[in-house]
């Protein structure tokens, strides 16, 4: 059955995923992704929407519990740790270091935030009401 939160979620990886492709395509090109926007502007256009969206899902009053939208909220939080990863490597090559290294910090812990959620969602989906 698919609602509301699972759509929420399959934007929040679909959002994830133009991302991480454009950063790839970035750090193995020369320097310029497929989406003609800056680094500040592609994060908060595709990066900050499956944060808000990921949480709006998780607290959506959802009865049954579904153990696939909790696989959907761990695949948005590796997909959000391997950001602050890919950051975290790319801040040793930038002038804004510091910045950068608390920036992949920050996704580091969304990121694993979002994979408890996902966690707790599986758990309850296992409880009979």
């Amino acid at each position: 059955m698919v609602s509301i939160p699972h759509i929420l979620s399959g934007i929040s990886i679909i959002l994830l995923v133009i991302y991480g492709a454009d950063v790839i395509v970035i750090m193995s090109g020369d320097g310029e992704g497929f989406i003609p926007l800056n680094g500040h502007e592609r994060g908060m256009i595709f990066g900050m929407p499956p944060v808000i969206l990921s949480f709006i899902a998780f607290f959506i009053p959802k009865r049954p519990r579904f153990k696939g939208l909790g696989m959907m909220f761990i695949v948005t939080g590796i997909l959000i740790i391997v950001g602050g990863v890919l950051t975290l490597m790319m801040a040793g090559e930038s002038e804004n270091m510091q910045r950068m290294m608390g920036e992949g910090g920050i996704l580091f812990v969304i990121g694993a935030i979002i994979t408890a959620l996902g966690g707790i969602e599986i758990k309850k989906s296992f409880k009979i009401e």
